[in-house]
């Protein structure tokens, strides 16, 4: 992702910063979406990402495909079913 991009985004809810969510915790997600596939919303996803933003206490995770950010209130993942200590 662009980091210009990247330096403007923010959580349409929180206001938050986004960064892209880190190499570990994309694989945890990814499994994730490979055993059952993950709710982004109304938007059930089965295809593991490439990247995924997460705001800066973690909690909430939104995917980007194509390259393009789905940066859609009711499109973002509850970061709590996934391991590991929150990040930002």
């Amino acid at each position: 992702m662009d980091k210009k991009l990247l330096d403007i985004l923010a959580c349409p809810v929180t206001r938050q910063p986004l960064t892209l969510l880190d190499g570990e915790r994309l694989k945890a997600l990814n499994a994730i979406i490979g055993q059952s596939g993950a709710q982004f919303g109304e938007h059930r996803q089965t295809d593991a990402l490439r990247e995924a933003l997460v705001t800066r206490d973690g909690k909430r995770i939104y995917r980007i495909d194509d390259g393009i950010p789905v940066l859609l209130p009711d499109e973002a993942l509850d970061a709590g079913s996934l391991a590991g200590p929150p990040q930002g």
